[in-house]
């Protein structure tokens, strides 16, 4: 794999959330790159929300995916590629969609969607078009999500409704009469845990706990057993909570198919559901992720908005 990078901010972090800085002769600022390929390059930008970062390739032209998911994973791989936490490619829209959003994780899996993702895509797609606010509406195999840029340059998005039906998330575990898993006992890796379950168009299992430091969580030790679990048909992502008031929470996440991410949209609107229905918060809350604070509202409505920030990273060209 062969780099060409052009930088935007000259800081990056690693997975455990620690600045590393480039050096200043390797890199010059830039702005997001197009087109997406060139001979057998990939031109890429990267792009992170709250640490979560992402590869962005602009293949508005095709409705085909540039490379295979084996490729892209070996993108995301921090020693050998670009490094992230997965692959975003920007396809063109359809049925009434401006965009279409097809996302290979880190491990060459394909998710539903992705909440930090789809901010990454939204301020993307915004750099390449020279926009600084707006909003688009851009298709995922969750359905139609749509971000919306502010002046403020935070990213509001409507995530749609949560799917509480136990056999949609799915999963097997126990429902109660209305169908749905709220707090449900479950041993994983010879502790006993209360489970409960939302999908946001991808599956969440979220649990409670009142210390998520790793000596008492050691998430590369438990996260793996609950993502690949069998009552997951589909695997899970995993929401570690702790309850800090009422409007704070506070988590660690497993995700499926990359892993401790620093981290996951998605994962902050299904463990605010599941704080609502537990009876531990409001329908407004700030969760503080490992990178940073979403600010989530589950409303009245039955929707659910997430805002939060996105940023170009660096951007660059590789030959795979």
């Amino acid at each position: 794999l062969h780099l060409m990078i052009k930088t935007a901010s000259g800081r990056d972090r690693d997975r455990e959330g620690k600045m590393l800085a480039f050096t200043t002769a390797a890199f010059l600022v830039a702005g997001a790159v197009s087109p997406a390929m060139s001979g057998s390059k990939v031109a890429f930008s990267k792009y992170q929300g709250l640490g979560n970062d992402f590869i962005l390739v602009d293949n508005r032209k095709s409705s085909e995916l540039p490379m295979s998911p084996e490729q892209a994973a070996r993108l995301c791989d921090r020693n050998f590629g670009v490094g992230g936490d997965g692959v975003i490619f920007v396809l063109p829209g359809d049925e009434g969609a401006d965009y279409t959003m097809r996302i290979i994780n880190s491990d060459g899996s394909e998710p539903e969607m992705c909440g930090n993702g789809i901010r990454c895509m939204a301020k993307f797609v915004a750099d390449l078009d020279g926009r600084k606010d707006g909003a688009y509406t851009i298709a995922t195999l969750a359905g139609p999500i749509k971000p919306v840029i502010r002046e403020d340059g935070m990213i509001a998005v409507d995530m749609g409704e949560p799917i509480l039906a136990g056999k949609d998330v799915p999963t097997t575990l126990p429902t109660d009469d209305e169908g749905r898993v709220i707090e449900v006992p479950m041993e994983v890796a010879g502790r006993d845990w209360k489970v409960t379950c939302v999908s946001m168009g991808n599956p969440h299992a979220i649990v409670f706990v009142d210390d998520l430091d790793d000596s008492a969580l050691p998430l590369s030790t438990i996260g793996p057993q609950f993502e690949n679990h069998p009552v997951f048909p589909a695997r899970t992502n995993t929401e570690f909570v702790k309850v800090l008031s009422d409007t704070h929470l506070e988590m660690r996440v497993w995700e499926r198919g990359a892993g401790p991410t620093l981290a996951c949209g998605t994962g902050a609107c299904a463990l605010t559901v599941a704080a609502v229905l537990a009876g531990k918060a409001s329908r407004a809350c700030t969760v503080t992720l490992p990178g940073g604070d979403l600010e989530i509202e589950w409303h009245q409505n039955n929707r659910i908005t997430m805002t939060g920030p996105a940023d170009l990273v660096f951007s660059g060209q590789a030959a795979y």
